[in-house]
């Protein structure tokens, strides 16, 4: 029989016990197919025991990690051999792989181990992740066929075999010595294919779905007989309870023993299949105990826990299974067809559990975050360090969730565009740092998604409260499930276009805090209305297309800004939604966007683009290092036929020069246009060295005094602006008489007038 505990296997180890030795035909098939590098090879063998594979690797010219979750084998490792393996203790299926070489490996080894790892399917496929380019993984493992019965657990049969190569793009296979080596390259990600099984017995009409996760947050699946991932579950008997379906059949198909109080019925999921109608119930357990065995071997051949964010690339799953794992984690298998669903509108407790990576994780982005300045106060580097950021993203890898500089994206819409995104950390911090707020205080936010309302809870306190409004019943149904797994019980996600705020939802007074988690054209008139006189709305704005986190505060009638962040959001997919005018020209080479007010008269500009180009140096530069982001803002403020100019790279013909990443800004002329550039004048090693001077380029008729214009904008930037920071912007409501308005420049949305103010003095 196998090991089970560690303290077996230290103690095996520690009595002078090994195992067998690695033999010629497997050191000729690795110097063969998987020989080092000619530079800089990398070789990780897991479950390294007494290390001689480990330093043969190493005379092959790997830089060798060895990893055992025993320390009396590392230790006999260490004593017998003098080498340049670095001897790693780990627990390759629960721990924090972090001491492995963040760089990843050429070639990774399972010699002799593979049938001891419980979660075979997610080590493998976690495995992969750290394959270099071109890299493989080698399982060598005694076949089932060749091992005595009462082994069988050390060895593997050819079904097993079969999943172990699912999923790689290129699989080779050596039968030796009585052992099976099985080289693996190119782990497909191909999307789980939702599997049938044959027509059901009419009597097979209602079941239930069992889903409970372990301490690390990973869900239990089994290796049917049918070839396939499913969910512990089965048909309900006579009268019982779905709750009592779901507890027996977890606990005779894997063992775990769980309590009916501990289980609810989230839905009931209806389908048929072969013409047989079929109803589910889908039933999450909060708690067990036990480890799962197979218990059923007819039915199941293993169980393993998996996580969240590889369920997607699984070979296949139990169409049932798929469905009842949507239910709970929605949108985790992407294209999966919607099921009908009767959601159970019964609440359960929160599901504790993540693997320590995620807390190292966390660590790391929260003070990476309070590194940057983005998070000062003490609740919100607290919201940051708690809240299981994962949670709310279960279809990434732990790495993307927690990456603070990244904004996840977890909804496209049919052109894959996406519509909804969990933002990146350090701008979530900003916004909400903007807000504010103090214990007890009542947010609302606009854009859901489950995250950032968890973070605003938990910065509200015990006695606080947030609603949440999101347009898209998917992206509300996710927000309600992970704010019930992962949450404080303070979020209401409601559905409703946030454009109208929350009605039915404002608390007497008004919100303490809003916060729009989306692009905003303008400012809806209901958030500042639902808004306590004196506090703070925050919202990313579009002015002329450029996008500002902006921070305004509630004096009545008018909203006055306090705060500007550089940033970018998903679109606004309500009522405030807005299709950005165009013209294209050059058959869709260029592009005129005119992101505020109507489209100008082109006219004349097509063949102004046929003619020569006049170039204006502007004397501005800046460093490789230094924002300019004000430079933008003021040129759409300040200049008259101000628009935007795009470039098709596809369709490049060099008649443009407008900068990678960007629209150029562009004013207007009769049958003329100039826009603004840049080149490189001192290319230096260090960003504070080298230097970019703005230019202008220009056509047409008035291409010298539209060049002019527009240079004198940026050197009037250089004087007055920079340096100096965002103008002041006060917002009234539309219809606003234009003797009552601030003084500055106005710009003109459908609900509101913006006043910018650039006097200096004023910064």
């Amino acid at each position: 029989m196998a090991y089970t505990e560690h303290k077996e296997w230290d103690e095996h180890y520690a009595g002078g016990q090994g195992f067998q030795q690695l033999g010629e035909t497997e050191q000729t098939l690795l110097a063969e197919h998987v020989p080092a590098p000619a530079e800089d090879g990398h070789a990780l063998d897991i479950g390294c025991g007494l290390g001689e594979l480990a330093v043969h690797l190493a005379s092959m010219g790997y830089t060798v990690d060895a990893v055992d979750w025993s320390e009396s084998a590392l230790a006999r490792a260490r004593s017998d051999h003098e080498s340049g393996v670095r001897w790693l203790r780990l627990d390759i299926e629960q721990g924090d792989l972090q001491p492995l070489y963040e760089d990843g490996y050429d070639l990774i080894t399972l010699r002799l181990m593979y049938a001891f790892l419980g979660d075979r399917t997610r080590v493998l496929e976690d495995l992969g992740r750290r394959l270099r380019e071109g890299g493989a993984i080698v399982v060598i493992t005694p076949l089932a066929a060749n091992t005595p019965a009462e082994k069988r657990d050390i060895a593997l049969d050819e079904d097993e075999i079969s999943l172990l190569t699912a999923g790689w793009e290129q699989i080779q296979r050596f039968d030796v010595d009585g052992l099976a080596v099985v080289i693996l390259r190119g782990p497909r990600q191909d999307h789980a294919e939702v599997a049938e099984k044959e027509r059901p017995t009419a009597h097979a009409v209602t079941g239930a779905c069992a889903v409970v996760t372990d301490g690390s947050g990973r869900v239990l699946l089994g290796r049917s007989s049918s070839n396939m991932w499913e969910l512990p579950g089965g048909q309900t008997e006579s009268s019982e309870p779905f709750e009592q379906t779901a507890v027996r059949e977890l606990a005779e198909e894997t063992g775990l023993i769980a309590d009916p109080a501990d289980a609810h019925v989230l839905t009931m999921l209806w389908d048929d299949n072969h013409g047989v109608p079929r109803l589910t119930a889908v039933v999450r357990l909060t708690a067990f105990s036990g480890t799962p065995t197979c218990r059923e071997p007819a039915k199941f051949s293993r169980w393993e826990w998996h996580s969240l964010h590889t369920l997607a690339h699984l070979d296949r799953i139990f169409a049932p299974s798929a469905q009842a794992l949507d239910a709970v984690w929605p949108g985790i298998i992407p294209g999966l067809q919607a099921a009908r669903a009767y959601p159970h509108a019964i609440d359960h407790p929160s599901v504790d559990g993540e693997p320590a990576e995620a807390v190292r994780l966390r660590q790391e982005m929260t003070k990476a975050v309070i590194g940057g300045g983005w998070a000062p106060s003490t609740p919100v580097q607290e919201a940051l360090g708690t809240v299981p950021r994962h949670r709310f993203t279960p279809e990434s890898p732990l790495a993307a969730a927690y990456d603070d500089n990244l904004a996840v994206i977890t909804r496209r819409d049919q052109d894959g565009q996406a519509t909804s995104s969990v933002s990146a950390a350090w701008l979530q911090a900003d916004m909400i740092e903007s807000l504010r707020l103090e214990p007890g205080m009542t947010v609302c936010e606009v854009g859901s998604g489950g995250y950032n309302a968890e973070l605003l809870a938990h910065v509200v306190g015990p006695a606080g409260r947030v609603v949440s409004v999101d347009i898209d019943p998917h992206v509300v149904k996710r927000t309600r499930r992970f704010t019930a797994e992962a949450g404080s019980g303070r979020v209401t996600a409601l559905l409703g276009d946030g454009g109208l705020g929350t009605p039915g939802h404002v608390p007497d007074g008004g919100f303490d805090g809003c916060i729009i988690t989306h692009n905003c054209w303008d400012i809806a008139p209901a958030w500042r209305e639902q808004l306590t006189e004196g506090r703070y709305l925050v919202l990313p704005l579009e002015i002329h297309g450029y996008t500002r986190a902006i921070t305004f505060q509630k004096h009545g009638n008018l909203l006055h800004a306090r705060n500007f962040t550089f940033c970018g959001f998903v679109r606004d997919l309500g009522t405030g939604f807005r299709t950005t005018p165009v013209a294209d020209l050059r058959g869709g080479e260029l592009q005129l966007r005119f992101e505020d007010g109507e489209p100008a008269d082109v006219s004349g500009i097509e063949d102004a683009l046929r003619g020569t180009r006049h170039e204006l140096p502007t004397g501005v530069t800046v460093a490789g290092n230094e924002s300019f982001e004000t430079l933008q803002l003021y040129l759409a403020t300040t200049l008259p036929g101000f628009c935007r100019l795009a470039l098709d790279r596809n369709e490049d013909t060099g008649v443009a020069a407008v900068p990678r990443g960007a629209h150029a800004a562009t004013v207007l002329g009769d049958g003329s246009l100039a826009y603004l550039t840049h080149v490189l004048v001192n290319d230096a090693d260090t960003a504070e060295e080298r230097r970019t001077e703005f230019i202008i380029h220009a056509y047409g008729p008035d291409a010298t005094p539209l060049a002019e214009q527009l240079a004198a904008a940026v050197r009037s930037w250089d004087l007055r602006v920079r340096g100096h920071g965002y103008p002041q912007l006060a917002v009234h409501p539309a219809g606003t008489d234009i003797r009552e308005l601030s003084e500055g420049l106005v710009l003109d949305k459908r609900h509101s007038r913006l006043v910018f103010d650039w006097d200096a003095e004023k910064l």
